[in-house]
């Protein structure tokens, strides 16, 4: 079983019996697992991040109309079946990690609607490790009682992303 396989599992455990799932007591009785993408290697992109961006804060709306506050930690350049593509990676305060919320061509159809969140660990520097595999829902989109900030327009990708979680069927709006 690969990294992946194995992180995927033990996130349909925790979906399913984790007091802290996102998955309301209803929805853990029918889950019998999170979809997704088939592994694509060719969506895991390393580079430096392009750090000539506006260092304004960037105010977040969420899925329940409040306001999450981040900063631009910079963009980073890739190519997704030849088409050119940036994506803005946000820092917070209380995060080393950084944070990638995007929509995409699938947003809507194959994945949730409102987007998904890739959590860049591999920093070094302004240097970054991108793996869309690992690109997942929020929790908003599995119960609306959850707050989740929607990705910011710089982060529309006209490409689809077909790597990481899919749409949740089961969800509880």
């Amino acid at each position: 079983m690969s990294e992946l396989e194995e992180f995927r599992a033990e996130k349909d455990v925790f979906f399913k019996e984790d007091p802290h799932s996102p998955l309301s007591e209803d929805q853990k009785e029918a889950f019998d697992g999170l979809a997704y993408f088939p592994q694509n290697p060719d969506l895991v992109f390393e580079g430096d991040l392009d750090t000539n961006v506006p260092l304004d804060e960037v105010h977040m709306t969420t899925s329940t109309g409040d306001d999450q506050i981040y900063t631009r930690a910079g963009k980073l350049h890739f190519e997704v079946e030849g088409t050119k593509v940036e994506v803005t990676l946000y820092a917070s305060q209380d995060d080393p990690e950084l944070f990638l919320p995007f929509r995409d061509a699938t947003s809507g159809k194959e994945s949730y609607g409102a987007g998904r969140y890739v959590e860049v660990h591999d920093v070094h520097g302004a240097h970054v490790v991108v793996d869309f595999n690992t690109a997942y829902n929020p929790n908003c989109a599995y119960n609306s009682r959850w707050s989740c900030p929607l990705p910011p327009g710089e982060n529309w990708l006209a490409v689809p992303i077909e790597a990481g979680e899919k749409s949740f069927p089961g969800a509880a709006h």
